[in-house]
């Protein structure tokens, strides 16, 4: 659409067509581009990223040792069993199966069965 025109006052104006807008060419296949809120977005998410790693890394340390406990050795004879062993280092209405669990750590026992000269760690009376 070119071409002249008069306005009221008399002066002519000439007219010409619109430029059609392109984008510039870009090299890479996507054609994705970044507004600089996007821009701004992802480096947020970044340091997201990045801080998450950092405090993820952190490792956490054991608090204080527990206190030490006097032990003495005891010999398992034929036919014992942990219940038994128990049953004599346990106080009067201490529940045997909590001196069981305390024999079994103490010991790094894997499971109950116990040999006859098998050399076992209880707490001293």
């Amino acid at each position: 659409m070119s071409g002249l025109v008069e306005e009221p006052g008399g002066s002519v104006i000439q007219l010409r067509p619109a430029k059609a807008r392109t984008r510039p060419a870009t090299d890479d296949a996507s054609g994705l581009r970044l507004t600089r809120r996007g821009r701004f977005v992802v480096a947020v998410l970044a340091s997201l990223v990045a801080l998450f790693g950092v405090f993820a890394s952190q490792r956490a340390t054991a608090g204080e040792p527990g206190s030490a406990v006097a032990v003495t050795p005891r010999t398992v004879v034929a036919g014992e069993t942990l219940w038994d062993i128990a049953s004599s280092q346990a106080a009067p209405g201490q529940d045997v199966r909590e001196v069981i669990d305390a024999l079994v750590e103490l010991n790094s026992l894997s499971g109950s069965d116990l040999q006859a000269g098998q050399e076992l760690l209880v707490p001293a009376p």
